[in-house]
């Protein structure tokens, strides 16, 4: 059996800043939330969240005798994550200044299994990072970490929204589960929605992809042309305007500091870079996804989105 306790404790000792136990369950309202918004296009180019739905919003169907959901959550607000000075037109989202988080949580993930695994040698189970369709948000409410804000986004009371997660889908039961978190906290605030500069925060917490500018910038490009408002990879304009995040603190691991500072990187900065000095500089970072041709075929690009903004409700994917 998994002591809830002692995987807090372990989990803190890691590095990680929030943690929390949910029993793997079906999710059947989120699924048809999901399957709604898909069947609306809002996916867009991410044809990939099409497949897999039903593994998506139960954890026992990508994990053989999955009982227990163990979420764990890494803040990684950084000097830049409150916004950029106007007119900077290469703009970088906070996330993908410092080493892949992907990497990062993966290595922590290995030494929290194997620390359960010391004091428990018959736990089974697979560790998680966007590796596989699994609703790690809403996992996370299930174990108490925070809501969904109008941005779709994990909002945590500690930490804001500039949290990375990360899952271990666990074969054992636990001695006691976190409290699923209730309601939101975001009151009657829209700064979210008002302050996105395509107007791709939709009503009912979700996302239109074809005009978030993350998507444009990381992700297979949309059909529909949108201005990228000087974000040449990711778009933090969601998160930057939010009271939790203003108030959040700057990250406390190490392994989350930048290793570059886009503030000091203008357009002839970019441009004036080869290969070898992007991957010197870049190299361990998410920007490696889009590579240095694509982030700066971005610059210069028009400011306004195509379109009205979408100011009229909440946001979620």
């Amino acid at each position: 059996m998994i002591d809830l306790s002692y995987t807090k404790r372990l989990a803190a000792g890691i590095g990680f800043d929030l943690c929390g136990l949910a029993p793997c369950r079906h999710l059947p309202d989120a699924e048809a939330r999901f399957r709604e918004w898909i069947g609306k296009g809002y996916h867009s180019s991410l044809e990939y969240l099409e497949r897999n739905t039903e593994k998506r919003f139960d954890p026992c169907k990508l994990v053989d005798g999955a009982r227990t959901a163990v979420i764990c959550a890494v803040g990684y607000k950084n000097r830049v994550s409150d916004g950029y000075p106007d007119g900077h037109r290469t703009k970088v989202a906070s996330y993908a200044c410092a080493e892949d988080y992907h990497a990062v949580m993966r290595r922590m993930l290995r030494q929290l299994f194997e620390g359960l695994r010391e004091a428990s040698p018959e736990v089974r189970g697979r560790a998680f990072v966007d590796t596989a369709p699994l609703a790690e948000k809403l996992l996370a409410v299930e174990a108490g970490l925070g809501w969904i804000g109008r941005q779709s986004l994990l909002v945590t009371p500690q930490f804001g929204s500039y949290v990375v997660l990360g899952e271990l889908i666990l074969t054992e039961e636990a001695d006691r589960y976190d409290k699923p978190f209730e309601g939101s906290r975001c009151g009657e605030c829209r700064a979210c929605v008002e302050n996105c500069p395509a107007g791709a925060v939709m009503p009912g917490r979700g996302i239109d992809t074809a005009r978030c500018i993350s998507c444009h910038t990381v992700e297979r490009k949309p059909d529909t042309e949108i201005g990228l408002d000087g974000w040449i990879f990711g778009c933090d304009a969601c998160q930057s305007c939010c009271p939790w995040n203003r108030r959040a603190p700057q990250h406390r691991n190490r392994a989350f500091d930048p290793v570059f500072d886009p503030l000091t990187m203008d357009a002839a900065a970019w441009y004036g870079m080869d290969e070898a000095q992007f991957d010197e500089r870049c190299g361990r970072t998410p920007l490696t996804r889009s590579g240095l041709e694509r982030i700066r075929s971005h610059i210069g690009a028009p400011c306004n989105g195509s379109g009205d903004r979408e100011d009229s409700g909440e946001k979620s994917r």
